[in-house]
């Protein structure tokens, strides 16, 4: 009966994470998708505790698993509900990074528990150990990055060793499963040494606008990880989690890539953000930037038939997202027609912006896909960039020398008229100018953006 169940609870949780994954493709029952896949996962978790035997014998343990899921708890929550909106893309890391510290780990306690090592098994071994120690050192680099720890380091002698060192692992991973008396128990942790490394040196040159398709790599190595921690275990319900989130991050990651228009090859050795600019306030070089007033961009607005408002990474920085939803507010009654374009890559991870909005409680049809704006920019009235800069960057069609070029962006140019908020003229991740801010048709808006953004709901209001 014990056996019954535990197949029962690994099912309905296998059919959870199925649902749950569905239903994160579509913004409004992601949240709901996601309370589904987690009761699952308890689910399968609680069937392990109480039915699971081996050799006529519980799983043991009971208060020291207790005791550490208690634990892992309260931290998680604490973490979850004191982190900001603007943090999210680093507990994001932080968190995929602490489960492929556990795949890795799962992988030396099971490599230490079996006497005998058939190759099948050391393979599985030493590759769920060498993908889940890279997606834990990766991360926690990524981690360190986003949060401004660690500084971006660019130098092409980081693709020499990066390749050497993945060579290595590799034929470290053949040598532990084909030749495991050649370096003895030792191989263990040379390979986890090595792939903490890797990881390490692996991330550390990817520029900042790179990274929600590293985020979402490391994503897909940490459940890759995880199915082989399923294989080890002979767990259904562990092997379908691990390939349901490695299948899906591998997914995003080609679809992440295909919105910046480059090869997953060349983020990882092409990074953005080399020799980044700085501009003053409303001139670089010869160039001058129209600037524009709090009143004037609200009579611009308030008088429109439709405005566009472009989020972006400065938004979350400023927190301004309850006041953007607020000025979008007014707007709508005023009779104006507000929606939102969304870059796929806006922000530093995947869905950043989407996030963002939604917390705010912008209603989810108003965000738009870039793909799906862009045909309709020559009927918008007024573009409002509040804090985008790479995404709404000319330079990706017209500048075959930029090092965005080719990248699909919002085309926000071909409005009627445009206001860029922000704090300078400044370069955005990517580290080069926006030709956007010298354009005929666009006005700069210098200031904090959710201070411009309050400002200029109040001043709708007046009108």
């Amino acid at each position: 009966m014990g056996q019954f169940l535990l197949e029962i609870s690994y099912l309905i949780g296998s059919i959870t994470f199925i649902v749950g994954l569905k239903m994160l493709s579509s913004p409004d029952k992601a949240r709901q998708g996601n309370l589904i896949a987690a009761f699952g996962m308890g689910l399968a978790i609680l069937g392990t505790i109480l039915f699971h035997e081996k050799d006529g014998q519980g799983i043991g343990n009971i208060v020291w698993i207790f005791a550490a899921m208690g634990i892992g708890t309260i931290i998680g929550w604490m973490m979850a509900m004191k982190v900001k909106m603007t943090s999210m893309p680093q507990m994001v890391s932080f968190f995929n990074g602490m489960g492929g510290a556990c795949a890795a780990i799962i992988s030396i306690v099971e490599f230490g528990s079996h006497s005998g090592h058939e190759p099948g098994f050391l393979l599985t071994v030493f590759l769920g150990l060498a993908i889940g120690a890279v997606s834990f050192s990766g991360s926690m680099v990524a981690y360190g990055k986003l949060d401004g720890k660690i500084n971006d380091i660019y130098s092409n002698v980081f693709t020499i060793v990066n390749s050497l060192m993945l060579l290595v692992i590799f034929a470290l991973v053949g040598i532990g499963a084909f030749a495991p008396d050649m370096f003895g128990d030792n191989l263990l942790w040379i390979l986890l040494g090595v792939s903490l490394l890797y990881g390490i040196l692996f991330v550390m040159p990817i520029g900042g606008a790179d990274m929600p398709v590293v985020i979402s790599l490391l994503n897909s190595f940490t459940g890759v990880a995880a199915a082989f921690g399923g294989f080890l275990y002979d767990n259904p319900v562990m092997l379908t989690g691990g390939i349901l989130v490695g299948s899906a991050g591998t997914i995003l990651t080609v679809l992440m890539c295909t919105a910046m228009n480059r090869s997953l090859m060349n983020v990882i050795i092409g990074s953005f953000g080399a020799g980044a600019t700085a501009g003053g306030k409303g001139a670089v070089g010869d160039q001058v930037a129209k600037e524009t007033t709090v009143t004037d961009a609200a009579i611009m607005c308030a008088y429109a038939q439709r405005v566009c408002i472009v989020p972006g990474y400065g938004l979350a920085v400023a927190q301004a997202q309850h006041t953007c939803h607020e000025f979008e507010k007014e707007l709508e009654k005023k009779g104006v027609e507000v929606i939102y374009a969304i870059h796929p890559v806006a922000g530093r991870m995947p869905g950043h912006m989407n996030v963002l909005l939604a917390e705010a409680d912008v209603p989810y049809p108003k965000m738009k896909e870039s793909e799906d704006v862009n045909p309709q920019m020559p009927q918008v009235d007024v573009v409002i960039v509040c804090g985008a800069n790479d995404v709404v960057n000319p330079a990706a069609e017209d500048d075959p020398s930029s090092p965005i070029y080719g990248m699909p962006v919002i085309q926000v140019w071909n409005a009627k008229s445009t206001i860029v908020m922000k704090r300078s003229m400044r370069p955005g991740y990517a580290g080069i100018q926006n030709q956007l801010f010298f354009h005929p048709k666009t006005k700069m808006l210098f200031g904090d953006a959710k201070d411009s953004l309050s400002s200029l709901t109040s001043e709708v209001k007046s009108l």
